[in-house]
């Protein structure tokens, strides 16, 4: 199947740079008998019926209407005067799945803004966001930083569809605004262009920095994120606006990506970069070694490469560390190297087998050490 959802998904929202397996069909069914989390909500909460809660049942139809996609989820709405919430409780291998409501947010919204916030939770079920790695339960920063940036990603790519699903741009960021500051409409000026102003001011002040370490983008980005995607000329063509867009797609996500690292700051990068180029320069060291010689020749490739200081600290430990502790710290460095996204994985490998063509020592031996580096890096 290829509809709308799949269309417009944020592009930094690749499951394909990381390592699992989503469905080919997020409805596909699936031997699954955990039914704890489901025999919970039937017994704390209501489930939404057409009889019980015909207005949020309604807004529930029209959703999956313009979303052209079935509905086989079950929606509850939960007593919480509290928090603004809505939550999509979904088993992992699961072809169903639980979205909850909070009695606050139901008050606090009106149907076509509550549309906008159920859209966007119908989107984690079917872009199986619950099957991505959660980043607390890594010990690796790099993994950690990684996955929270897929986390936000993922939050980017369920607005859109709240924004579809509700047919409303005004509606999404009303939504927005309310469930952030708790407040309704009688307290509110709806001035979107206020709000993009604080946008400024933050990264002027150079962001917030704990902000790294969210799983979700600051509000004020996400509401910029869904104006340039209004705007994007694919959204307008698709939709028939009779509006002429101003950016293409890849622009717009490209706009919102360094939009958020103007907030966050650009750590994630930093971070990968610098895992890469470890892993480049004790790859080199891996190939180069792997017929027990570290000839002139490639010395001189090694200089080029990373500098006469880190030449000079290789031949140092060479000469005063025997071959076992160079292959631990190269097998350390591969196992850090492995938390990277697949782009910067492959990105290793090819520049590492380019060495192939260099190297002085046995090309067949080298290919192994590549073979290997691949495994390592579980690619």
């Amino acid at each position: 199947m290829y509809n709308v959802l799949d269309k417009f998904r944020y592009s930094k929202d690749d499951p394909s740079q990381l390592n699992i397996s989503l469905k080919k069909d997020p409805y596909e069914k699936v031997n699954n008998n955990n039914s704890n989390n489901l025999n919970q909500l039937l017994s704390t909460s209501v489930k939404v019926s057409k009889e019980i809660f015909p207005n949020i049942n309604s807004a529930i139809d029209k959703v999956f209407e313009r979303l052209e996609i079935k509905n086989n989820l079950n929606f509850f709405v939960t007593a919480n005067h509290f928090q603004t919430q809505a939550s999509c409780s979904a088993m992992p291998l699961g072809d169903s799945a639980e979205i909850i409501l909070t009695s606050k947010l139901i008050e606090l919204l009106n149907d076509q803004e509550l549309q906008s916030v159920i859209a966007h939770e119908v989107a984690h079920f079917y872009y199986q966001h619950a099957l991505y790695p959660q980043a607390s339960s890594s010990k690796n920063r790099t993994q950690i930083l990684n996955l929270l940036n897929f986390s936000r990603a993922a939050e980017i790519s369920a607005d859109r569809i709240g924004f579809i699903g509700c047919g409303s741009l005004e509606a999404s960021l009303r939504a927005m605004l309310k469930i952030t500051s708790g407040l309704d409409e009688k307290h509110l000026k709806f001035n979107f262009s206020s709000y993009l102003n604080q946008l400024r001011e933050l990264k002027e002040i150079k962001g917030d920095k704990n902000l790294m370490y969210s799983t979700h983008p600051n509000f004020l980005n996400r509401m910029q994120a869904l104006i340039w995607f209004s705007m994007s000329n694919e959204y307008n063509d698709h939709f028939d606006t009779g509006k002429k867009g101003t950016f293409n797609l890849k622009a717009v996500d490209d706009k919102i990506y360094d939009s958020i690292k103007k907030v966050i700051g650009d750590e994630v990068d930093y971070s990968n970069k610098e895992v890469v180029s470890r892993a480049l320069m004790w790859g080199s060291i891996d190939v180069f070694l792997s017929d027990k010689k570290f000839s002139k020749k490639e010395q001189e490739i090694f200089k080029k490469n990373f500098g006469d200081k880190s030449t000079e600290s290789i031949l140092s430990l060479i000469k005063i560390s025997n071959p076992k502790s160079i292959h631990e710290k190269i097998k350390n460095t591969f196992e850090e190297a492995s938390k990277l996204l697949n782009k910067d994985k492959e990105k290793i490998v090819n520049e590492l087998t380019k060495l192939l063509k260099i190297v002085d020592g046995e090309k067949k031996i080298a290919e192994k050490v590549i073979k290997k580096i691949k495994t390592n890096l579980k690619i």
